[in-house]
């Protein structure tokens, strides 16, 4: 039996009751499932989930703002489930603050797959040995594995689950190049073709919280056509 705690949200009782199946079959007996945002924000203030799956179609508020509301009290890691299947919709569930996102019609295992892994390698973050690796401090900023925390010029920066494992990432990795699949694989844990744009999202992201101009990094740098590499900030 496994312990993890998963929410599902979706306004759909099949795709609820499918998920819920194959999830218990699996060994995840603690499976929550809410039809509604009004549903699910219950649920949160009630249960620490440890992954939520999110459909963006609900009757009473969209996926996205819901996802914006949930952000601002937790960091779990939020897997968007929807028919909604448009670059720009990936793109804004990710932008606002979703760690992954696939569309339906979906092969439910790749669902279960991709569940797995986040579980999986948020256990192996949790309990990793603590090192020195576990605090990483610059001039500019510090991230810790061990709190969770992001402190940005001195001040708390709020930080999902996602992004701050490809920061400490990039970090235990200073000035490697690595492409966008290959750091969807060390970081979300799974193999699964064509989810740069994921990595691209949460970097844009990162960058946000981390650079003076976003728009001219200068910590996490776009290498054209290569990759991606955290070039330390001068100064340490």
């Amino acid at each position: 039996m496994r312990n993890e705690a998963i929410l599902v949200v979706d306004d759909e009782e099949g795709i609820l009751t499918m998920l819920e199946n194959l999830l218990r079959k699996e060994g995840y007996i603690h499976v929550t499932k809410a039809s509604s945002a009004a549903d699910a924000l219950m649920a949160v203030r009630t249960t620490r989930f440890d992954i939520i799956v999110l459909d963006i179609m609900l009757p009473d508020m969209d996926g996205f703002s819901l996802c914006m509301e949930l952000r601002k009290t937790i960091k779990t890691p939020i897997l968007f489930l929807s028919a909604r299947s448009s670059d720009l919709d990936k793109l804004q569930g990710l932008y606002l603050g979703g760690d992954d996102y696939v569309t339906k019609p979906f092969n439910p295992m790749e669902v279960i797959a991709r569940i797995q892994a986040h579980l999986r390698r948020s256990t192996l973050y949790a309990s990793d040995v603590v090192s020195a690796e576990d605090l990483y401090q610059y001039n500019t900023f510090s991230v810790s594995r061990t709190t969770g925390q992001l402190i940005v010029n001195n001040v708390d920066t709020p930080c999902p689950a996602k992004e701050l494992e490809l920061l400490l990432y990039f970090c235990k990795h200073p000035n490697q190049v690595f492409t966008a699949q290959q750091l969807y694989e060390q970081v979300w844990g799974t193999m699964v073709q064509g989810d740069e744009k994921t990595v691209v999202i949460h970097i844009s992201r990162l960058r946000k919280k981390l650079e003076v101009d976003p728009s001219n990094p200068k910590l996490i740098v776009t290498l054209r056509g290569i990759g991606y590499k955290f070039v330390p900030p001068a100064g340490g």
